[in-house]
């Protein structure tokens, strides 16, 4: 259940995200909070200045945490952002052991406000392969 306060923190993530506008940047912003509503750190979309795919909030946040905090500390947090992470943040979310996300638009608000933000081609994979080959490694690392 999202709280006034969280509502407060979220409009706080919206308002980085204008301001990344301001910069010349795309209109994301995010914000990691403690239990206690503390803002820990923001930060805001730098794709395009960074010549960085990977330079989201949502992602710079997570590493942030993973490397800032204790696992304890990691999963009281929130983070509050102005879109709800897509795939690649997500999974910097989930392994950075963050406890909540709060988000603005949803992801299919955000394509119908601009159809080109859903217009990522799918990329074939393959695999499994190589089994024995490829567990080596695994299982020497597992060893040390």
């Amino acid at each position: 259940m999202i709280t006034t306060a969280d509502e407060d923190l979220l409009r706080r993530a919206i308002a980085i995200a204008a301001h990344a506008v301001t910069l010349g940047d795309a209109p994301y912003g995010s914000l990691l909070a403690g239990p206690d509503h503390t803002v820990l750190a923001e930060a805001h979309n730098t794709v395009r200045r960074d010549n960085d795919i990977s330079a989201h909030p949502e992602l710079k946040l997570a590493r942030w945490a993973a490397r800032e905090l204790d696992p304890a500390t990691a999963a009281r947090t929130t983070l509050y952002t102005s879109c709800q992470p897509c795939g690649m943040c997500a999974g910097g979310i989930v392994r950075s052991g963050l406890g909540r996300v709060v988000y603005a638009l949803s992801t299919e608000q955000l394509v119908e406000l601009n159809p080109e933000s859903g217009a990522w081609p799918t990329v074939p994979q393959e695999g499994p392969a190589l089994f024995e080959e490829a567990r080596a490694p695994h299982d020497a690392y597992r060893r040390e």
